[in-house]
């Protein structure tokens, strides 16, 4: 877990920074509540995104922006996120580990929340026209001018592994599940550089960043977990 004192997640467009001690001492949490935390989660991204990006001195992103894909797009990648620390709760009985998935799906659910909300105020449909992954369309190993899928996102976990992680349990979904969110996150990392170096709104851009540093310092994190259980599993 890091030490560094997490950001308060409702002031800033940023996303905190890595895994956050804000769950270390809650175990044992009932399936009904992480549902609980999730939809408030949710909620209170929503109010956020509404709020931080009503500036009048940006620009109203358009359908076709990097701005209104990258919204679209790591809404999808962070669900995937979420859903990935529900199975490992529901797998491991290591309160570590528990703790930092509670931390991603709360974030992550919060951040989607904060997406959506851009979307809307900018009168913005949720889907894309071209379908995912056309706001990369200049990055040669994973944008799409047109009918791109969810999974040429750079990171998504394919239904084969989702399903090993379903059938594990114990020690072996607690590894399997860290080798998939550490490429996940490196694959959330290598949209929101993209954002970075391509959006246009002032909030969106900030938020990318605040996605490239703490997911940068989370997948250390998480490596560090995987390699003291033995590392990865074979394929």
């Amino acid at each position: 877990m890091s030490d560094e004192p997490a950001t308060p997640p409702v002031t800033s467009s940023a996303p905190r920074s890595a895994f956050s001690e804000a769950f270390a001492g809650i175990t044992g949490t009932a399936r009904a509540v992480v549902a609980v935390l999730v939809l408030l989660a949710a909620l209170v991204g929503l109010a956020v995104g509404a709020t931080l990006v009503a500036r009048p001195d940006a620009a109203t992103p358009t359908d076709d922006s990097v701005d209104a894909g990258f919204a679209r797009d790591m809404q999808a990648h962070h669900a995937q996120a979420v859903e990935l620390s529900i199975l490992v709760r529901d797998r491991s009985d290591d309160d570590t580990l528990r703790a930092i998935a509670l931390d991603v799906l709360t974030i992550q659910q919060q951040q989607i929340g904060q997406m959506a909300a851009w979307l809307r105020l900018w009168g913005l449909p949720a889907a894309a026209p071209d379908g995912p992954m056309a706001w990369m369309a200049d990055d040669a190993d994973h944008g799409h001018a047109s009918g791109g899928a969810l999974a040429d996102m750079p990171g998504w976990v394919s239904t084969q592994d989702m399903n090993r992680l379903r059938a594990a349990d114990g020690v072996e979904a607690e590894r399997l599940f860290l080798t998939l969110m550490i490429d996940h996150h490196a694959g959330g990392v290598q949209m929101a550089r993209h954002a970075v170096d391509h959006a246009h709104h002032p909030e969106v851009v900030r938020f990318a960043q605040g996605v490239v540093d703490s997911q940068t310092r989370e997948q250390v994190v998480l490596q560090d977990l995987l390699d003291a259980r033995g590392g990865a599993l074979p394929d």
